[in-house]
């Protein structure tokens, strides 16, 4: 069975912030895999994972990283997918250097940023169910639920 979401993150240490990400798409029933890949330290696997998702079923991805964050970019530049960047306040910066690494793409290679943090993993979440729904009735009808609820 595919997935449609890849979960990919830097680092073991920023599954904390990530798994804000997991627990939206589990709420909308939303199948999908966690990879752990540096793009500093683990270029080529990173590139790997990037070229195969369409193959393995990918609909999106979101990658989470710190510091220079690299890694949306990198996955960005290796597959035709969307790509949501979650920037984490990983660093003495607190995390302005991963969202102005996230969001300075070159023209041609877009990534959607989300905010720094565990907000910003919840809001690619749910910006990744917005995707989906684009084919999928089922995950529009539950988006429109969840804004329905929330107090204006």
């Amino acid at each position: 069975m595919n997935k449609d979401v890849l979960i990919i993150m830097g680092s073991k240490s920023d599954k904390p912030v990530m798994s804000s990400a997991e627990e939206i798409l589990q709420q909308f029933d939303v199948d999908y895999d966690v990879v752990i890949s540096s793009a500093h330290r683990n270029p080529d696997k990173t590139r790997k994972i990037a070229k195969e998702a369409i193959e393995k079923g990918y609909r999106v991805i979101i990658a989470g990283a710190g510091y220079a964050a690299h890694l949306a970019g990198i996955i960005a530049s290796e597959t035709t997918l969307p790509v949501i960047g979650v920037p984490i306040a990983s660093s003495p910066l607190k995390g302005i250097d991963a969202l102005f690494s996230t969001i300075q793409m070159p023209s041609g290679i877009p990534v959607a940023s989300m905010g720094i943090g565990e907000s910003g993993a919840k809001n690619a979440a749910i910006f990744s169910v917005e995707i989906l729904a684009i084919e999928n009735k089922e995950y529009r009808k539950k988006i429109e639920e969840m804004r329905k609820g929330w107090n204006r």
